[in-house]
Parts: structure tokens; C-alpha cells; sequence
């Protein structure tokens, strides 16, 4: 299992691959633009695509979907990175305070209008995901705009807590919701998961979570792999079937 301890330095190994792999096409936007869009390769336009919007690790960019996309697929969807609400240095963040989660919501509605007016996007195919801090962010701006989401995905990323975030509870559940755990997470604690677990379970929510052996700060290729096959799986009602290693456990709560 190979482990991207720092998103935005891939090891070599991988770089490498990707260098051979033919790149998706990156659609130019402004300097002052706080997303990045990115065009699958052997884009059709008379296809509606899936839409996957990836929120960044903290301390990156919108620009990290570069790295993240040649991981997950270069094919299957038109792509969407969202920059952070927050500065920190050369880098933004996502706090889950009040105001900051108004301006993320606000910047990724107008960043899916922007995806939507240059590329096919199928308004029933959009999926938001993001690792750990952006991970928890991605649940909640699915959870608040449930009109606009087939579903969400948080990789190491706990669910939200405070502001409400089941007041939807209704619609909330029409949601399909895909958590990866790192087993040996102390910020995501394997306690907390099983809080939350139960949550899931009284709320009636669909959540699907595997869950990997590795630590904080740990975002696997297996993980984005599995994201990959699961997104798959929603968009075309297909089992997704792989010879890859399998995560440590697996559990479905609806």
C-alpha cells in the first residue's frame, strides 16, 4: 500500500508512472480563480459526465487535484479543485467556524456553476471528497446542499460536528456517504469512529467505511483507489470488482 504522507510531494516511484500516463487536459482559469478545473482525457462532449470536486489537504491549494486526479482516474470524470476559505501562508485551510463554512459553501456553488457552464456534467452525478479536515468539510457541504450531491466522501476526515449538520435529516438520507478510516489515527480516533458509527445507525443514514492500517496524515493509493471503485459503483449501479489488496475492514450502515 503506498502512502502519500505529504500530498503535494509524491514519491518518485509514482511521479514516474504518472509522467507516462497521458494527461487530462487542465482548463485555464484566472490567477485570482479559487478552483481548478480539470477535463478527463478523451473528454466527449455529448457524454455527461460524472462531477468529482476534491477539496485540498490543509496547507495546499486547489492546485492539489494535479496530484490527486492521475491517482483516482484520468477518465472517468471532469474534475474540480476548490481552494480553502482560509490563507495560511503560501497555503488555506478549512476551519469549521460559522463564517468559514458560509464562504467554502459559497465558493464551491459557484465554482460547480463555472464546471457545469464549460463542461457536460450530469447535475445527478456530483460528488464531493476531501482528506481529513477537508474530508469533514466535504460531509458538511454535501449535508447543507443535499439538491446538489449524489454523495460525499471524507478520507480520514471525521464527521462534522456543531452548526446542525443533520438538520436536513430527511433528505440527508438520500446521500450516499463513503468514510475511510486510518486505523492508527489519533486525531480520528478509532473511539470516535464508533460514536459515530452509531449515529449513522439511529440516523438511518447510507454510509459505506473501510477502513486501512495507517496513521495521520496518511493518504493512500489504495484509499484513492477505492474511491475510484466506489464512485463507480454509484454511477453505474455496477459492483466494482478488484484484485487489489483489500482494506482491513469494510461495513455498510443504511
Amino acid at each position: 500500500m503506498n502512502r502519500l504522507t505529504a500530498v503535494p510531494q509524491l514519491p518518485q516511484s509514482t511521479s514516474t508512472a504518472i509522467a507516462r500516463v497521458q494527461r487530462p487536459v487542465l482548463r485555464k482559469t484566472r490567477l485570482d480563480s479559487p478552483h481548478c478545473l480539470m477535463s478527463p482525457v478523451h473528454y466527449e462532449p455529448a457524454y455527461a459526465y460524472p462531477l468529482l470536486i476534491w477539496l485540498h489537504s490543509a496547507g495546499t491549494s486547489e492546485r492539489e487535484i494535479h496530484q490527486i486526479m492521475p491517482l483516482i482516474s484520468e477518465r472517468n470524470y471532469v474534475a474540480l479543485g476548490i481552494r480553502g476559505p482560509v490563507s495560511r501562508g503560501a497555503g488555506h485551510l478549512w476551519p469549521q467556524t460559522a463564517e468559514s463554512i458560509a464562504a467554502a459553501e459559497q465558493r464551491l456553488l459557484e465554482s460547480i456553476a463555472t464546471a457545469r457552464d464549460q463542461f457536460n456534467v450530469h447535475p445527478q452525478r456530483i460528488y464531493i471528497a476531501g482528506f481529513e479536515a477537508a474530508g469533514t468539510m466535504a460531509l458538511r457541504l454535501a449535508l447543507r446542499n443535499t439538491d446538489r450531491f449524489a454523495g460525499a466522501i471524507s478520507l480520514n476526515g471525521p464527521f462534522p460536528e456543531g452548526h446542525a449538520p443533520l438538520a436536513r435529516l430527511g433528505e440527508i438520507r438520500k446521500l450516499r456517504l463513503l468514510i475511510a478510516h486510518c486505523r492508527d489515527s489519533v486525531r480520528y480516533s478509532t473511539e470516535r469512529l464508533c460514536r459515530e458509527l452509531s449515529l449513522f445507525h439511529t440516523a438511518s443514514l447510507s454510509v459505506h467505511l473501510r477502513q486501512y492500517p495507517c496513521r495521520d496524515s496518511e493518504l493512500t493509493t489504495q484509499m484513492l483507489h477505492d474511491l475510484d471503485a466506489w464512485l463507480m459503483e454509484q454511477v453505474t449501479g455496477v459492483p466494482a470488482t478488484t484484485d487489489d489488496e483489500p482494506a482491513t475492514a469494510e461495513t455498510d450502515w443504511n
